[in-house]
């Protein structure tokens, strides 16, 4: 569990680096193994201590917390053998996401069984920027990026700078997950409220009347124990309303007339009935409420078909749409982006050339990006793939026949960046207790996110 004061200790701010950082002490690695500061732990990990290969056969050690990546990984085995020099085995470790972050910094301080790859969930990435220890463990993509023409201004800016920091780019996104409002057609139809409101504040009006005569939500926001979830319902509303928690170089922007403004809707919604309080998005409560047909719309990310309604409510296939989120008419983003996945590579290793190389051919071609989309239902990450014919073409059953590039495409352009820090776990615990006291109406919305800013800094110190 975090403590002020062991954070504060830890935070080291950036400092001139000298181009060719001298080893470590045997005190700084001891002082690292403790905890006690592990960026200066890490000073020398990744110093290219062995032979690069540049072909042949090689087995790399992937690290992910989803079984999926890794048959999808093997099953791109064969296109990066085709593509590249080598010849690829894999040797995977399955961890949960937080705990992957936690044993690879270990791993770095001890010198030993690092992977050439690992993935990194959204909500564990932010450890990784703290001090330098992304640029003294990740192999920076931007200079791989560099090498391909025109593919720099291909990758969506929206999926890149949630996993870059000074300008280098150390995860590449396994997903563009846009946010959408998914609906129950069936029963949109049957109560007569329309499928595709301009505004959020049109979107109250019949949401509130849907909720009295039909005791129904058409959203829902989560209310439980996990901090990560109970911010990730208002960050989506809070980012296409079009403010943010953090800026670019990891300051803190939460409190604005935007967050108070998104966090109103959310505290009206709920006040009104058109939202109702879950204890989380994947658990039993929820899979009742949408099996009983009193949750009929969800506001979120593009992957929660695969992981939230498919498994919870198969036998509703068909009997569900797609549509792009409304607007907030202050201003703001079509539409939000929530959560993904970006794989790294360590960097200066004798695989980190063959990592990288299998990674570009398994998540950066055209082919690769459209295959990843059939496989695991992940976005593309490059603009350009969005006008694949085919997959314009495509349609998705679950939806009833629905296109869904046709709202993907129309959303795209304007999906806003979204930035992370690595004190991303203190606000979500600060932010966190303030939503949900704002949510009791224990707090008003402007003064819940003052709270949580003067929070984060008293326990940040910054």
């Amino acid at each position: 569990m975090f403590t002020p004061s062991r954070h504060l200790h830890l935070y080291r701010p950036p400092t001139p680096r000298s181009p060719s950082p001298r080893p470590p002490s045997r005190r700084a690695l001891l002082r690292g193994a403790a905890g006690l500061g592990v960026t200066a732990a890490l000073a020398a990990c990744g110093q290219g201590a062995t032979t690069p290969r540049t072909s042949g056969d090689v087995t790399l050690a992937l690290w992910t917390h989803d079984q999926n990546y890794e048959k999808f990984f093997t099953r791109s085995i064969p296109a990066a053998d085709r593509l590249t020099d080598f010849a690829y085995r894999l040797s995977t470790t399955l961890a949960g996401a937080p705990d992957l972050v936690t044993k690879l910094l270990a791993q770095a301080v001890a010198e030993r069984g690092v992977p050439d790859m690992v993935g990194f969930e959204m909500s564990a990435f932010p450890r990784m920027l703290r001090g330098d220890i992304a640029e003294r463990l990740l192999r920076d993509f931007g200079e791989d990026v560099a090498k391909v023409p025109g593919l720099k201004e291909d990758l969506l800016p929206a999926r890149t700078a949630p996993f870059s920091k000074d300008g280098k780019l150390y995860g590449l996104d396994s997903d563009t997950p846009l946010v959408v409002h998914y609906y129950r057609r069936d029963l949109f139809e049957k109560y007569g409220l329309p499928v595709a409101a301009d505004t959020w504040e049109e979107f109250a009006k019949f949401g509130e009347r849907a909720h009295r005569k039909h005791d129904v939500a058409l959203n829902a926001v989560v209310t439980g124990p996990d901090v990560n979830q109970v911010v990730q319902s208002f960050q989506m509303l809070f980012n296409q309303r079009g403010g943010g928690l953090f800026d670019k170089d990891q300051n803190l922007t939460l409190d604005s007339p935007e967050a108070a403004e998104a966090l109103e809707f959310i505290c009206r919604g709920l006040r009104a009935g058109f939202i109702t309080p879950v204890s989380d998005y994947f658990g039993g409560p929820m899979q009742a409420a949408l099996k009983q047909g009193k949750v009929i719309g969800v506001l979120m990310a593009t992957w929660f078909k695969i992981y939230g309604l498919m498994p919870n409510v198969p036998e509703q296939k068909g009997r569900w749409g797609m549509a792009a989120p409304p607007r907030f008419s202050a201003g703001g983003h079509a539409t939000s982006t929530s959560g993904g996945t970006g794989f790294g590579v360590l960097r200066d290793k004798p695989n980190s050339r063959a990592a990288a190389e299998f990674l570009h051919s398994a998540y950066l071609t055209h082919e690769a990006q459209v295959r990843r989309f059939h496989e695991l239902g992940y976005l593309p990450t490059r603009a350009s793939v969005y006008k694949d014919k085919a997959l314009l073409r495509t349609t998705d059953a679950y939806l009833g026949g629905q296109r869904p590039f046709d709202v993907y495409t129309a959303l795209l352009d304007d999906a806003p960046r979204v930035y992370v820090s690595p004190d991303q776990s203190i606000l979500n615990d600060v932010l966190a207790g303030c939503l949900l006291s704002a949510y009791r109406g224990d707090l008003t919305p402007r003064a819940a996110i003052r709270k949580a800013a003067a929070d984060f800094r008293d326990q940040a110190g910054r």
